[in-house]
């Protein structure tokens, strides 16, 4: 099993998540964050003044998926999620040892 992690930019997340229903992804979990990476945010101007907005909003998209599926899943995210401009996010695949549903007691691939 791995855990797919993707950094996206937030008007993206309905993409997404309409191409990994496709594929029968039928969970994940969504989180608001914020950082920067390589841009180092950038320049705003409120009244007038000048500021630097350092931390971008971002959505982190988080699902576990068997080991066949990782690659599709990565390859329907990166075409969903591509806009061709700098801040388009990242993905982290790891490892995933062991998953438990609570409800029904089920272990790995049964539990996804």
């Amino acid at each position: 099993m791995k855990k797919i992690e993707a950094i996206i930019k937030p008007f993206k997340l309905g993409e997404i998540k309409d191409a990994l229903n496709e594929l029968g992804i039928e969970g994940m979990t969504i989180t608001e964050v914020k950082g920067f990476g390589r841009q180092k945010g950038h320049m705003e101007i409120y009244r007038g003044s000048e500021y630097t907005v350092e931390f971008l909003p971002k959505i982190k998209v988080e699902m576990v998926v068997n080991d066949q599926m990782e690659e599709q899943v990565v390859k329907v995210i990166i075409q969903a999620a591509k806009t061709g401009k700098i801040g388009d996010g990242k993905i982290f695949v790891w490892p995933i040892a062991a998953a438990h549903r609570i409800r029904t007691g089920d272990r790995d691939e049964d539990a996804l």
